[in-house]
């Protein structure tokens, strides 16, 4: 192996993220043998089947299927809020730093970004947050809190704590909504059941494509009225799909299939972590889940992924000083143990 390594003819190993793996053949095969019909006409079969999956699964009444976990976040955003009012939020949540302003630009609704006292919002620092009565004040119309916590490496907010943050927001008369895009992982991490976490919101997004291998979708769940005030909304913002079977077949065989493999991910990340940890005095966070991110001594994460690179190793510069690497169902442990030294090399050269 050398550093003439050609990654877009044959990347060793690919681990910016957990959405870049490819419908295992058994996957494929379910798609291609979905039961189908018109999700807007008539209903689709597949998709009716999965939406109450993740219903009972989550322990809501309903769930609706979407194409992408964004819009199913901004179809909360717009069923909880009214335009002028604002909503609390972890200040390195995804819907604050990756959903390109969709909370203002289509709900009318500011965002007050919380900052944790650790790595994640915690219910002292939401009720902090709180402005105090004012008539020229803003008012306030939902929290939303991010379980796994993306930005922060991976990291799980316990029971515990969501119920915390769930009996703050009551107290002030606020809906909850969950971005859970990587709840599955949380859910295997803590042995906690996926519906005692969607508990401590009134709705629940979860993302198919992260940790569970599908190439597309998410869904929404909650209350039936919810569930039905979004599904206008899906309409609105141009998320009716027809034959959505097609999709949701894989949605289905990452549940039952993938979700119970969650764990070796969760492994494969903290043996890379540990292998990292200091290497040219980078420092690693040690992961919760599948995330495994990396602070550096200089802001030289392009020059790290630049050189991972070449090497066949592909990473996410996250910030000039911090590298993220994502565990997954297309990077087993053997992988990982195989290009880790890459990684390495790549860390320490640029750091040299």
């Amino acid at each position: 192996m050398t550093a003439s390594h050609d990654y877009r003819t044959r990347p060793l190993i690919d681990i910016r993220s957990d959405t870049v793996t490819k419908p295992t053949d058994a996957m494929r095969r379910a798609m291609a043998d979905a039961d189908v019909g018109d999700d807007v006409l008539d209903g689709d079969p597949t998709t009716r089947r999965l939406e109450a999956m993740v219903a009972e699964r989550l322990g809501k009444e309903q769930a609706l299927f979407f194409p992408t976990g964004t819009m199913a976040n901004q179809v909360a955003i717009w069923l909880h809020t009214q335009p002028g009012t604002e909503i609390f939020v972890d200040a390195e949540s995804h819907i604050v730093h990756w959903e390109m302003a969709g909370a203002s630009a289509l709900a009318g609704v500011q965002l007050y970004p919380v900052h944790g006292t650790t790595s994640v919002m915690q219910a002292a620092d939401l009720a902090a947050a709180f402005r105090p009565f004012s008539a020229q004040g803003m008012d306030a119309s939902l929290v939303c809190y991010e379980n796994t916590h993306n930005g922060a490496g991976g990291v799980v907010t316990s029971l515990d704590a969501s119920r915390a943050l769930f009996n703050v927001a009551r107290s002030a008369g606020l809906p909850v909504h969950l971005d859970g895009a990587r709840l599955w992982n949380a859910a295997a991490a803590t042995a906690t059941s996926l519906a005692d976490f969607a508990s401590c919101a009134d709705t629940v997004m979860v993302s198919f494509t992260k940790g569970l291998g599908a190439p597309v979708g998410a869904a929404l769940a909650g209350r039936a009225e919810h569930i039905a005030r979004a599904y206008k909304i899906r309409k609105r913002f141009g998320g009716g799909m027809r034959q959505s079977g097609v999709l949701a077949a894989a949605a289905i065989y990452g549940l039952e299939h993938h979700f119970a493999r969650l764990a070796e991910d969760h492994e494969a990340a903290r043996y890379l972590a540990n292998l990292i940890d200091g290497v040219g005095g980078a420092t690693v966070v040690q992961p919760d889940t599948n995330i495994v991110m990396l602070d550096l001594p200089s802001p030289s994460a392009d020059d790290i992924v630049a050189r991972a690179q070449s090497l066949g190793v592909l990473v996410s510069a996250w910030t000039p000083s911090r590298i993220r690497a994502v565990t997954h169902l297309d990077a087993p442990m053997a992988l990982i143990a195989a290009t880790a030294p890459l990684l390495m090399r790549a860390i320490a050269e640029s750091l040299s």
